[in-house]
C-alpha cells in the first residue's frame, strides 16, 4: 500500500468523480484496517521530497484531520485514539515532521508545523513529548532561512493549540527571545521576518511574566514598532495586529509606549494601504473596548478614586484622534452600501468614532459638529455622506441634553436629504443616521421629545416613501421605522403612531412583495419593522391587528403551495416561512395578551395551528425553529385548549427534542414543552412520559452542546409543577441527574468568565428544576418521597454560596429554593435548615440585597422558614 499511496492521494484529488471516490473509499478502508501503518504511510507522504507538492498536501491534511475535529465529542475521540497509539508508532511519525521542516518546498513546510502543533495541543498536557520545544530551538539562528521560517511558523501555531500553563516559564522565555529576535529589522529574510511577527501574535498570551518586567517589555514593545515600519506590507500588518492584541491583553502596561504608538497609527491610516491602515484604527476601537468595559464595570462615579484602572487614554487623545478619524470618513467606495461584507477604511473610521463618543461622552460633540457644519451642505456627495455619517456615529455616548439642540437641526436635514439628494450613499446614510436618532434619543426616558406632533407626520411620510427607494435605502429606511415604533413600546393608552397604523402596515406589506426584497436584507427588516410595530401598538389598533392574522395567514399558505423546488428555492422558501411564524408569534402575543381580542382571535387558532404542522411536514431547520416558538405563543395564548392539538403537534415537538445537530431547534423546543405545561397543567401527562424519557435522553448525550442543558433542568421544573405528585415515577431518574450536574456546578474556582457564566446558567437550571419539584409535591400526601433529598440539596445551596461567585438570578433562584424546601416539608425541613452552614448568613445577605427581586423572595423564604421551625 505504501507504494500506491502516492497514486491514490493523486486519485483523490481527480476532477473525473468515479475516479476519486474510488480513491477516497480506498484510504477509508486503509484507515480502518490498519490505522498506525495509515498515518505512518502519510507522514512518510509529507516527509518524502522526491514525492508529488499535491500528494504530500493532502497526505498532511489527512494526518491533521485525524488528530481534530471541530465537534467537541469527535475532537476527545481523535485525541484519545492517538494517545493509545503505539508509542513507536508516534516516534516515527513526529520524526518524519521534524524533518519535513527542512524541505526545500514551502507548502509542505507549513502543513508539518500545523500537524506538529496538534500532536503538541494533544500530548504537551500530558506531559508526553517533553523535548519538542527544545529540539525546535536549538540553533534556530544557524538555521537556513527556510528552516527557521518553518520553525518559528510551527512555534506560532504551538501557541495557538496549547494553553499558557503548559508551558514553562523558562520555554516561554526561549520561544519569545527566538521570536522576538526573528522579527529584529537586522534580520534579512522577510519570510522569516514575517512568521516570526505572526509567531508573536500567538506567543502574546504566553508572555504575562515578560510583559510585566519593564526591560523585555520595552524590548518587545520596540521590535514590534519597528516591524510597522517595514518595507514588507504582510510584516506592517502582522505587527500592527500584534499591537491590537497587545492593547487588549496587556491594556494597563500601554502609558509609556501611547505617544509612539499614536504617531505611527496616525501615519498608518493616512498613508499606508488598506490592509494596514485597517489594523491601525483597530488599534485605537480596541482601547476604546477595554476602557468602556473598565468605565461600565466601576459605574461611573469614582471621581477621587485612584483604584479605577483607567488611564483615559482616548480622552487623552482626543483633540488629535478625532480629526485623524473624521478624514478617514471621505475614503468611502463607490458601491459599500450593495456589498454585505464590504468593510473599508471609511467604515472602520466611523465605527471607531462610534466608539470613541461611547468612551469619552459629551466631550466628542464639539470636536466633530464643525466638521458636519463645514460638508453636510458641499457639492462633493463625499462630503455630504462623511458629515451626516459622522453625526450618526457620534448618538450613542453623550448625553441626550448635549445633543437634542443639535438633532433638531438635523433631523430636518435628514429628512430632505433622504427625499432630495441624489446620491443613494447619501440617503443611504441619512436613513442609517435617522434609526440611531430614534434608537438613542427617542423613547419614555429622555425629557425632550425630538419626536412632536409637529414633525411626526412629516417623519413617517419621508419614510414610507423612502421604502420605495433602492434596497439598500429602502432597508434602512425599515430600520429607521422601527426604532421610531420602539420608542413608542410603553406610551399608555394613546401612541401617536395609531392615526398611521394602517399606512404603515400596509407600506411594509408591499416592500416584502418587491422583486428585489431578496437583496440588502430588505424583506426580512420589513418584516421585522411589521413585528416590531404591531409589537409596540396600542388597544386602539388592535382590530387593524386583528385583520392582519388572515392577511399573514394567507401568506404562509402560499409558501406552502407544493412545487417542486431547487435547493436554493427551498432555502428562500424557508426563510420566508421562517419571517412569517415570526410575524404571527408576535401577533398572537399582542392579540393574546388582552382578553377580548384573545376572544376574537381563537377563532383562528385552528387554521393557524394546521398551517404550522403544514410548516413541519416540509422540515427544514430554520422554519422549525420559527414554528416552534409560534406554537409555544399559541399554546400560551389558548391555555388547557391547546390539549386538543398534541396528539397532531406532539410528534413533532419529539422530533426537535432529538435534533442534537441544530442544538438551537433542541434549546428552543425545550423552551416550548415549558410553555405546554404551563398552558396544559395536568392536561399533559399523558405525554410525560415520551417528553421525559428523551430529556434524559438529551442529559446524558454528549454529543448536544452543552448551553442546551440549562433549560432542560429548569424544564423538568416546569413538567413537575404541571403534574404535581404523579412526577413521584421520575424521580429516581432526575433526582441523581440533577444531583450530579449540582456536585459539577458547584465548585468552579479558577474558571475563565465564560465558564462561569455558563455555571451560573447550570446552576440556575438545576435550582430551578429543585423548585418546581418542591412546589409540585406541595400538599400532597407524597411530600415524604422528597425528604431524603434534602441534604444533598442545602449541601448544594452551601457550596455555591461558599463559591462567592454566583450572579442575581441564580441569588433569586437559590433563595426561592429555600424557602420552597421550608414550605414544602415544613418541620421535616426546619432543622435540616438549622443545621445547614450557611443558610442564616444566605438569607441575611439576600434580605439585604439592593435587588428588589432577591428581597422580595428572601422575605419569602424567611417566612416559610420561621413557619417550618416553629412547627
Amino acid at each position: 500500500m505504501a507504494m500506491e499511496v502516492t497514486q491514490v492521494l493523486l486519485n483523490a484529488q481527480s476532477i473525473d468523480g468515479t475516479v476519486r471516490k474510488h480513491a477516497e473509499d480506498s484510504l477509508k478502508q486503509f484507515q480502518e484496517q490498519n490505522l498506525p501503518s495509515f498515518l505512518l504511510s502519510l507522514s512518510g507522504e509529507l516527509a518524502n521530497d522526491d514525492k508529488p507538492i499535491d500528494s504530500r498536501k493532502l497526505a498532511g491534511l489527512i494526518l491533521k484531520n485525524a488528530l481534530d475535529a471541530k465537534e467537541q465529542h469527535r475532537k476527545f475521540e481523535l485525541v484519545q485514539r492517538w494517545l493509545s497509539l503505539d508509542v513507536n508508532v508516534k516516534t516515527q511519525i513526529k520524526a518524519c515532521l521534524l524533518k519535513t521542516l527542512t524541505s526545500p518546498v514551502p507548502d509542505a513546510r507549513s502543513t508539518a508545523s500545523q500537524v506538529i502543533a496538534k500532536i503538541a495541543g494533544i500530548e504537551l498536557p500530558q506531559k508526553q513529548w517533553p523535548e519538542l520545544i527544545g529540539s525546535l530551538l536549538s540553533n534556530i539562528h544557524q538555521l537556513p532561512a527556510h528552516v527557521k521560517q518553518a520553525t518559528l511558523e510551527t512555534l506560532g501555531y504551538l501557541c495557538e493549540e496549547v494553553s499558557p500553563d503548559v508551558v514553562d516559564q523558562d520555554h516561554v522565555n526561549k520561544i519569545l527571545t527566538a521570536v522576538v529576535q526573528g522579527m529584529n529589522a537586522n534580520e534579512g529574510n522577510n519570510d522569516v521576518r514575517l512568521a516570526a511577527t505572526r509567531a508573536l501574535y500567538n506567543a502574546l498570551s504566553f508572555a504575562q511574566a515578560n510583559f510585566s518586567n519593564d526591560m523585555e517589555r520595552d524590548y518587545i514593545m520596540r521590535v514590534v514598532c519597528e516591524a510597522t515600519q517595514s518595507t514588507d506590507l504582510k510584516i506592517r500588518q502582522a505587527a500592527f495586529e500584534c499591537l491590537v492584541s497587545i492593547s487588549s491583553t496587556y491594556y494597563e502596561k500601554l502609558a509609556p509606549y501611547m505617544q509612539d504608538i499614536y504617531s505611527i497609527t496616525a501615519k498608518a491610516v493616512r498613508e499606508d494601504e488598506e490592509p494596514v491602515a485597517l489594523q491601525a484604527i483597530e488599534f485605537w476601537s480596541s482601547i476604546c473596548d477595554e476602557e468602556i468595559d473598565i468605565l461600565e464595570e466601576y459605574g461611573g462615579d469614582f471621581t477621587g478614586d485612584s483604584d479605577i484602572p483607567c488611564f483615559y487614554f482616548i480622552k487623552q487623545a482626543l483633540p488629535a484622534l478625532v480629526p485623524m478619524l473624521l478624514e478617514t470618513l471621505l475614503k468611502q467606495e463607490e458601491d459599500q452600501d450593495q456589498d454585505e461584507g464590504a468593510w473599508n477604511i471609511a467604515m472602520a473610521g466611523g465605527t471607531c468614532l462610534g466608539l470613541v463618543a461611547r468612551t469619552v461622552g459629551d466631550d466628542i460633540v464639539p470636536l466633530v459638529i464643525p466638521f458636519i457644519e463645514e460638508n453636510i451642505t458641499k457639492p462633493d456627495w463625499r462630503q455630504r455622506e462623511a458629515a451626516t455619517y459622522a453625526f450618526g456615529s457620534i448618538l450613542e455616548g453623550p448625553s441626550p441634553d448635549k445633543l437634542v439642540h443639535v438633532v433638531n437641526v438635523a433631523l430636518t436635514f435628514m429628512l430632505n436629504a433622504l427625499t432630495k439628494d441624489p446620491n443613494n450613499h447619501v440617503k443611504d446614510t441619512s436613513a442609517w443616521t435617522l434609526g440611531r436618532i430614534f434608537e438613542f434619543l427617542h423613547g419614555s426616558t429622555i425629557d425632550t421629545p425630538i419626536i412632536t406632533p409637529a414633525n411626526c407626520q412629516q417623519i413617517i411620510t419621508v419614510l414610507l416613501q423612502s421604502m420605495k427607494d433602492t434596497p439598500n435605502v429602502a432597508e434602512k429606511a425599515c430600520g429607521a421605522l422601527y426604532f421610531l415604533a420602539q420608542g413608542y413600546e410603553d406610551v399608555g393608552p394613546s401612541s401617536p403612531l395609531t392615526p398611521f397604523f394602517q399606512e404603515i402596515v400596509q407600506s411594509l406589506l408591499t416592500v416584502t412583495h418587491r422583486e428585489d426584497a431578496g437583496e440588502s436584507r430588505l424583506r426580512t427588516a420589513a418584516y421585522e419593522t411589521l413585528n416590531e410595530v404591531v409589537r409596540s401598538s396600542t388597544d386602539e389598533t388592535a382590530p387593524m391587528v386583528l385583520q392582519l392574522v388572515p392577511v399573514i395567514m394567507m401568506e404562509l399558505h402560499k409558501t406552502l403551495e407544493g412545487q417542486k423546488l431547487s435547493s436554493d428555492e427551498r432555502e428562500k422558501q424557508s426563510e420566508l416561512q421562517g419571517l412569517l411564524c415570526g410575524c404571527l408569534q408576535v401577533i398572537i402575543q399582542k392579540l393574546g395578551s388582552a382578553e377580548p381580542t384573545k376572544y376574537v382571535f381563537m377563532q383562528y387558532a385552528d387554521q393557524i395551528m394546521g398551517l404550522f404542522l403544514r410548516v413541519f411536514a416540509c422540515r427544514s431547520a430554520t422554519v422549525h425553529e420559527e414554528a416552534m416558538l409560534a406554537i409555544g405563543a399559541l399554546a400560551y395564548a389558548t391555555g388547557p385548549d391547546f390539549a386538543k392539538y398534541m396528539p397532531e403537534f406532539y410528534k413533532y415537538l419529539e422530533m426537535g427534542l432529538q435534533n442534537f445537530e441544530e442544538y438551537q431547534v433542541c434549546a428552543v423546543t425545550v423552551g416550548v414543552v415549558g410553555d405546554i405545561c404551563r398552558a396544559l397543567e395536568e392536561k399533559i401527562l399523558p405525554y410525560c412520559d415520551g417528553i421525559m424519557t428523551q430529556l434524559l435522553k438529551d442529559l446524558s448525550s454528549n454529543q448536544l452542546h452543552r448551553s442546551v442543558k440549562p433549560p432542560i433542568f429548569s424544564c423538568f421544573g416546569d413538567i413537575a409543577l404541571a403534574i404535581g405528585e404523579n412526577f413521584e415515577k421520575y424521580l429516581m431518574y432526575a433526582m441523581p441527574m440533577l444531583q450530579s450536574a449540582a456536585d459539577l456546578s458547584a465548585h468552579t474556582s479558577g474558571a475563565d468568565d465564560d465558564m462561569t457564566e455558563y455555571t451560573n446558567s447550570l446552576r440556575n437550571g438545576i435550582l430551578e428544576a429543585y423548585s418546581g419539584i418542591f412546589q409540585g409535591f406541595k400538599n400532597s400526601p407524597k411530600t415524604q418521597l422528597l425528604i431524603p433529598y434534602a441534604p444533598h440539596i442545602l449541601q448544594f445551596l452551601d457550596s455555591i454560596y461558599m463559591e462567592k461567585d454566583m450572579d442575581e438570578v441564580v441569588m433569586k433562584t437559590a433563595i426561592g429554593l429555600l424557602g420552597d424546601l421550608a414550605d414544602t416539608l415544613g418541620s421535616n425541613a426546619g432543622s435540616l435548615i438549622q443545621q445547614s452552614l450557611s443558610s442564616k448568613d444566605f438569607l441575611n445577605e439576600c434580605l439585604s440585597s439592593d435587588d428588589h427581586m432577591i428581597k422580595e423572595s428572601a422575605e419569602w423564604a424567611k417566612l416559610a422558614i420561621s413557619k417550618a421551625i416553629s412547627v
